[in-house]
């Protein structure tokens, strides 16, 4: 299959979240929605102290010419989608420059220090802010709240996959999402799984 002309390539994609979030399974289940469409994508994975919820960031660098290094330059990133929203922050101190986009979810998860009382964390609204300063483009989803009304808060990924999908710089959509997630998944999950991306992909819209 021939790769339609991405309007940047490589066009750098960074997932994050904190351990437990699913950002891993995310970016493998997107980076196989493009490799069907006949991408080249190289995936670069840095983790914090994820057994005790630290950071864990998925680089996808996707191209239809070929393969490259799997980190994103720092300042490089097209698109970041966090699934905790104070780790888009972080994330775009590094990544980010005037065109980025942004996607985040906007539950937060608190880290010891904070529920100690030792450390504070930024008001939604806060974040919402510099967020909108540092991005050419953001977006903020309730995928968490949303995921938890289908019964499994971990599908909050799954969401935010449906919304990256949505964004429309890359030729992915339903379809694509739903071969590459019969490959690993039970059927009897797809439907769950399938109803949260539909989510993301609403919530776009809206």
């Amino acid at each position: 299959m021939t790769a339609k002309q991405l309007p940047k390539d490589p066009y750098n994609i960074i997932i994050t979240g904190v351990g437990g979030q699913g950002n891993v399974m995310a970016s493998r289940v997107f980076s196989n929605m493009l490799v069907q469409k006949g991408y080249y994508v190289t995936i670069g994975e840095t983790f914090g102290s994820s057994q005790r919820g630290g950071s864990v960031m998925s680089h996808m660098r996707v191209s239809s010419l070929s393969a490259w290094s799997p980190q994103v330059p720092k300042g490089r990133a097209d698109v970041v989608v966090t699934l905790e929203p104070i780790e888009a922050i972080r994330v775009l101190a590094g990544y980010g420059n005037p065109a980025v986009k942004v996607l985040t979810n906007t539950r937060a998860i608190y880290p010891a220090g904070v529920i100690a009382g030792k450390l504070s964390y930024p008001t939604l609204d806060e974040i919402k802010e510099a967020l909108k300063k540092l991005s050419a483009r953001a977006w903020f989803i309730d995928a968490t709240d949303e995921a938890v009304k289908l019964g499994n808060s971990i599908l909050g990924n799954i969401i935010m996959i449906g919304a990256l999908s949505a964004v429309g710089d890359l030729p992915v959509g339903r379809d694509d999402f739903t071969q590459a997630l019969s490959r690993s998944l039970p059927a009897e999950k797809m439907a769950d799984n399938l109803k949260a991306f539909d989510l993301g992909v609403e919530m776009m819209k809206q």
